[in-house]
This record gives structure tokens, sequence and C-alpha cells, in this order.
């Protein structure tokens, strides 16, 4: 059911140092691009701070960043296919990612250069967020220098995979929390890290996906330098469909 705002949408009345947070629940993964695209354009032609931070998970899905290739697939398209998972190559730092429910996905589509950040720095901002995060839930996380990304005893807990241009962000950051791991394992992960791991067994227990993004939403808002920032639930650009989701063991 389309929203009822959607055909007048637009961010033009959003005040211009805030951040705009709308948390998103399961989404497909284009509908998430196109969001996002969406938002980098009305921001490219503004000279303000106003920025958007989408969070939410995706049914699975595989995509593949700028270092990435084919020969990162532990399974070809044909299993994929029968798995209904879809293959998408991106223009974003980093390789081969498989995302899923229990994953969750932070998008900030933000203006650099007005928030007095290079490209280091926002990603040093993405990791200390997630560090944060992980900290409050009482585990104890890390960066790598070989790798961008946070990490704790148990292997990689998050990536970042974010892209920019003409200074906008776009796509960001991945934070398990209690995914199904067989579905992560269909890509070959960089042998020379940890494996891919997440909150809940880091925990060994289970970790409430709510506080998750309770805790994410506001180190993100402070690592990025917003004072302002107002939450939604949902989007009115977003429509609601019916997709079956086959996930095999």
């Amino acid at each position: 059911m389309s929203h009822p705002e959607a055909i007048n949408w637009s961010p033009r009345t959003r005040r211009s140092d805030s951040l705009e947070v709308y948390l998103l629940g399961r989404v497909d993964f284009e509908s998430a691009v196109q969001l996002q695209l969406r938002w980098a354009e009305e921001i490219s032609g503004r000279a303000d701070r106003l920025g958007a931070l989408f969070l939410c998970e995706h049914p699975p899905v595989v995509t593949i960043g700028r270092e990435g290739n084919r020969t990162q697939l532990l399974a070809d398209e044909r299993e994929l296919r029968s798995r209904l998972m879809e293959l998408h190559w991106l223009n974003r730092g980093g390789g081969a990612l498989v995302h899923a429910p229990g994953q969750l996905a932070a998008y900030p589509v933000v203006p650099l250069d007005r928030l007095g950040l290079g490209l280091a720095d926002y990603h040093q901002a993405l990791e200390q967020a997630m560090i944060e995060t992980c900290i409050e839930l009482k585990i104890d996380a890390s960066r790598d220098p070989r790798s961008p990304g946070v990490f704790c005893r148990t292997g990689q807990l998050g990536w970042i995979a974010s892209g920019v241009r003409n200074w906008i962000t776009h796509q960001g950051l991945f934070l398990n929390v209690a995914p199904a791991m067989h579905l992560l394992r269909l890509v070959a992960g960089d042998p020379d890290l940890p494996p891919a791991t997440s909150l809940s067994a880091a925990r060994t227990r289970p970790v409430s996906m709510h506080a998750t993004r309770e805790h994410l939403v506001r180190h993100l808002v402070s690592q990025l330098g917003y004072q302002d920032w107002h939450l939604y639930t949902g989007h009115p650009l977003l429509t609601r469909t019916r997709k079956k989701v086959h996930v095999p063991a």
C-alpha cells in the first residue's frame, strides 16, 4: 500500500541542520538503494547540513563492491536463484557481502564536506559508532588495521561498505545481530581475517535487534556531529509488498 504522502514527498521542508532518521524494518535491497539516491540528489542541491540515516534489514541478498569479484562467491548464480537471492554490483568500497534478516544495515546519506569530515574521518566515525554500540551490549569490540570494520573475540561483527559521490555518502555499515550464519558463508571472507560472527554469538545469548538499533542510532548521530535529529518509522516513498523468501538450510 502506498503512503498517502508519497506523491508530494520532499525533504525541502526539513530543518537545515538536522539528521532525519528512518526506521524502515525489512526492505528489499533495491528499494533501499533508490531511497538513498533520491535523498543524495536532494542533498547535493542544498548548502546546509541536512542528512538522512536509514536503518533496516534485508531479505537474503548478495552485493559486490569495487574490490570484489565473482571468485568470492561460494555459490553459483543458479544456486543463488534457487534460494531467491538477488546479486547486486555496487559502486561502494569492499568486496562481496551477504545481507540477511538479523543483520542491521545503516545507510547514512550526509554531506561530508559540510560536516567537516574527510573520508577517513567518516569511516572512523562509523566504526566508532559500532564499537560503542558493542560496549553498551557488553561486548569487547575493536578495529583491525588490516580491514575496515569491527571485530571481537569470536570474529568480525561489522563491516564498512560505503560509497561517496560529490561528497555525499551512500551505503554505509552492516552489523550482525543474529543472522543465519550459513547464509553469510555463501561468500568467501578474507583468509587473513577472523571469520564472520554476530553479537548473539559473542554474548552466547540472544541480542535484541531493537536495542542494538537504538544504541547504534544514538552513536551514529553523535559521531557524525549532529545536534538535532528526528526519528521516523517508515518512509512515504516506500511501498509494502508481499515477497516470499526461501532460506534453505
